[in-house]
């Protein structure tokens, strides 16, 4: 489902994407609002996040920014309640906020430990326990998660990353069980190396050169890492009735990083 222009398969359709002022989340937003769904950015960072809004209305989109932390309860509620005040449904739930912290278990900090779960995991129970009511009622719908290659295999020096990811994947599962009868359709991605601010702050956490970080990052059958547009592609598929009859699987889009791993 590769689409250059204005499509429209998610025409009336009404979507939250946390995590959607920068990187996988921008690229998301942008997609879903280009095929015709009224779109909820809700992201820490306002400034980068109105840019994002300002650019879907370019090209006559229709989208609000809710400035966020999705690890917060009240925000969670606040986000939810403003996309029932603003568009009156909700179809489609992107929980894609999430933040790394590279340590093994030893080197991290018990605080890092926390934050990273609490972005990471506890944002998506809440924005699924605060959203489900309202797709439910709007006939049902998609809730995707971005879990990670790093939540199906484990990787150096991230133990608190892989374990929230690995979290994400188990409680897409359970959620596509509890959530099924509602029409309610619940999967996860699980993206490569990406070209984003995050992996760029990778480099930097482990004090590595840029340029050496993403070469070694490229090392998969592509050759290459993968593009947020990329990812993107992959959401919207989930999203989308084209995916009717997929529920409780880990979409694996990380250029073939994992083939010979599994």
């Amino acid at each position: 489902m590769t689409r250059s222009g204005a499509g429209g398969v998610l025409r009336g359709k009404v979507a939250i994407v946390t995590g959607g002022a920068s990187g996988i989340g921008r690229a998301t937003a942008l997609l879903l609002a280009r095929e015709r769904a009224s779109v909820v950015i809700a992201d820490v960072n306002h400034k980068v996040g109105t840019d994002v809004l300002c650019e879907i209305a370019s090209f006559g989109g229709h989208a609000v920014f809710d400035t966020a932390d999705v690890s917060r309860s009240e925000d969670c509620a606040r986000v939810v309640n403003r996309t029932l005040s603003e568009f009156g449904a909700l179809h489609i739930l992107f929980n894609n906020a999430g933040i790394t912290r590279r340590a093994d278990v030893v080197e991290l900090d018990e605080t890092d430990w926390d934050h990273v779960m609490s972005v990471n995991v506890r944002s998506v129970f809440l924005m699924s326990k605060f959203a489900i009511p309202l797709i439910a009622a709007s006939g049902g719908g998609s809730i995707i998660n971005t879990a990670s290659g790093w939540g199906l295999a484990g990787g150096p020096r991230a133990a608190a990353y892989c374990a929230s990811k690995g979290a994400v994947v188990l409680l897409t599962k359970a959620m596509a069980i509890d959530q099924g009868p509602q029409n309610i359709r619940v999967n996860c991605i699980c993206p490569g190396d990406t070209d984003t601010p995050m992996l760029q702050d990778e480099a930097s956490q482990l004090h590595e050169e840029s340029e050496r970080f993403l070469a070694d990052a490229a090392k998969r059958p592509l050759g290459r890492i993968g593009k947020p547009e990329e990812i993107a592609q992959a959401v919207l598929y989930l999203a989308s009735d084209v995916s009717s009859f997929v529920t409780g699987t880990a979409m694996v889009v990380d250029g073939g990083g994992l083939a010979g791993m599994m």
